[in-house]
C-alpha cells in the first residue's frame, strides 16, 4: 500500500509543513535493484584505541565492494573498530572517532560498531563492550536521513568470517535494518564461487509463500541463484501457482501442521534441502478474556508447533543437508508484546526461544545454522487492512519514520541462508527500522 504521508514530505509544501509543525521527514529508503547494487561513495574505516583483528579486518572490508579509506568528505558508510576496547577511559575513542564524522554521513548511509563478545571473566571489559550496545542502539535514533546503525559482535579469532555479514550491513540489502547486535561465532564461512548469486546449487524450501512476505523471500532466493519449492496451504493454490510460476520454482500445495507434513516436504526434496524457511503464519486476534480456546490453540499450531514439529524431523532424516540454514519467522510482538495478540506473540516467543536453543546443537549435530528475522511493520495486505491512525503509528514508530516492504524481511533471510553465513548461527534480527517497541 502507498505511503502518501512520505510522498508528501518530499514535497515543498510537505517539507514545509512537517518542519513548521515538528512532525516525522522520512527519507525515502534506497534497496537492492540491478541498477544499485551497492551504496555510492567511500568506506571510512576507523579505529578506536587498538584492534583485536589487525591482520584479518582490513581484507574483509575491502571485499565490501566500497573503496576503503582512512578519510572522507561525505562517506557511504562508518565502520569503527572497537574492538580493543576493554575499560571505561577506552569509550571515550569512540567518541573521539565518530563525534567529527556523523555529520557527514551520506543520506542513506551505514554505520558498524564492531565490537567482541562481553567477557564473563573480566567485568570491566564486559562493561565496556555492553555500552557499545546503548550507544548504537541511540545513535541510531538520532541519525536520520535513512541512516541505520548497527553493532556487530566479533569472536576471537572469527573477523574473516564476517565477511557475508559485513556484506549485507554495508549494503541497500538491509536499509530497514537498524540499531541491530549481530554476534558471530568463529565457525568458518563456506566459499562462495560467485557473489552475484550465492545461493547457486542450492535447494531452499519456504513455507506460506504464496503472497506476501513469503512469496518475497522466495523471490530473493531465486533471484540469488536457489532452487526453490514453494509451499502454501491448497486454500491458496491460485496464489502458490502464479509465485511459482514466476519464479521457475516447484509449488507444493500443503497444510504445515499436517501429521506428515515434514514426510511429504522429504519427497518433494529427494536431495534434500540445503536452506528450510518457516514464514507461514496466522493471527487469530482478540484479547484474552475474549479469546476461545481454538483461536488460542490454532496460532500456536501454524506459529509454533508446526516449527518445531517438521524442523526436528528434517533435521533427524538430515533431509536438511549439512551446511544447510534454518531460518524462521519471529515478530516485535514477541518481543514486546501487543494488545489483542496473547496468543501470536506466546508463538513467535517461542520461535526466539527454538532459535536459542537449538542453534548451537544443530551446528554440533548437524551442521546447520538456526536464526530468526522479526519483523515489525511491513506493507502488506494484512497491515493495510489496519485502521488509518494505527497504520500511520505503525509506520512512524521507528527509527526510520517509515514501514518496511516485505523484500526487507526477505534480504535479511538471504543473508542467513548464504553459505557464507556459517558463523551468524542463534541470531534473532528485527527488520523493523528499529521500532520503538521493546527496543
Amino acid at each position: 500500500m502507498a505511503d502518501r504521508y512520505l510522498r508528501f514530505t518530499g514535497t515543498a509544501p510537505g517539507r514545509f509543513l512537517t518542519r513548521g509543525l515538528g512532525l516525522p521527514r522520512p527519507t525515502p529508503l534506497r534497496r537492492w535493484t540491478v541498477a544499485t547494487p551497492a551504496l555510492e561513495g567511500a568506506l571510512l574505516h576507523l579505529t578506536a584505541g587498538t584492534t583485536a583483528h589487525p591482520e584479518t579486518l582490513g581484507p574483509v572490508l575491502a571485499a565490501s565492494g566500497l573503496e576503503v579509506t582512512a578519510q572522507a568528505e561525505r562517506p557511504a558508510a562508518v565502520v569503527l573498530d572497537a574492538t580493543g576496547i576493554t575499560t571505561v577511559a577506552g569509550l571515550g575513542g569512540v567518541h573521539a572517532a565518530l563525534h567529527p564524522v556523523v555529520r557527514s554521513l551520506a543520506p542513506g548511509g551505514r554505520v558498524v560498531v564492531l565490537g567482541t563478545p562481553p567477557s564473563a571473566d573480566d567485568h570491566h571489559q564486559a562493561a565496556a563492550q555492553q555500552a557499545l550496545e546503548g550507544f548504537v542502539r541511540s545513535l541510531g535514533k538520532e541519525i536520520g536521513k535513512g541512516a541505520t546503525v548497527q553493532l556487530l559482535r566479533i569472536a576471537p579469532g572469527a573477523a574473516a568470517s564476517a565477511e557475508s555479514t559485513l556484506r549485507f550491513l554495508l549494503s541497500p540489502r538491509s536499509a530497514y535494518v537498524s540499531g541491530q547486535v549481530v554476534e558471530l561465532t568463529d565457525a568458518a564461512p563456506d566459499p562462495v564461487p560467485d557473489w552475484a548469486a550465492p545461493l547457486a546449487g542450492r535447494t531452499a524450501l519456504v513455507t506460506g509463500a504464496a503472497r506476501g512476505i513469503g512469496a518475497a523471500v522466495a523471490s530473493v532466493l531465486a533471484r540469488d541463484g536457489a532452487r526453490v519449492i514453494c509451499l502454501d496451504v491448497p486454500q491458496a493454490r491460485e496464489d502458490l501457482v502464479r509465485t511459482a510460476d514466476r519464479l521457475g520454482a516447484s509449488a507444493l500445495e500443503l497444510d504445515i501442521t499436517a501429521p506428515d507434513a515434514a514426510g511429504l516436504i522429504a519427497a518433494a526434496a529427494p536431495d534434500g534441502l540445503d536452506i528450510l524457511v518457516h514464514n507461514a503464519g496466522i493471527t487469530r486476534d482478540r484479547r484474552l478474556a475474549n479469546m476461545p480456546a481454538d483461536r488460542w490453540d490454532s496460532v500456536l499450531e501454524v506459529n509454533l508447533d508446526s516449527v518445531l514439529r517438521t524442523t526436528d524431523t528434517l533435521l533427524d532424516t538430515g533431509t536438511v543437508r549439512r551446511g544447510g540454514r534454518v531460518v524462521a519467522t519471529a515478530s516485535i510482538a514477541g518481543i514486546a508484546g501487543n494488545t489483542g495478540q496473547t496468543n501470536y506473540a506466546a508463538s513467535k516467543a517461542g520461535i526466539i526461544g527454538l532459535v536459542r536453543s537449538l542453534a548451537p546443537r544443530a551446528a554440533a549435530a548437524h551442521g546447520v545454522t538456526v536464526n530468526a528475522v522479526a519483523p515489525g511493520f511491513i506493507e502488506t495486505k494484512m497491515t493495510a487492512a489496519v485502521p488509518l491512525l494505527i497504520r500511520e503509528a505503525g509506520r512512524r514508530m521507528n527509527s526510520l519514520a517509515q514501514g518496511g516492504l516485505p523484500v526487507d524481511v526477505a534480504e535479511t533471510t538471504a543473508w542467513f541462508a548464504q553459505p557464507a553465513s556459517s558463523a551468524v548461527n542463534g541470531q534473532v534480527v528485527r527488520v523493523c527500522g528499529q521500532s520503538l517497541l521493546g527496543a
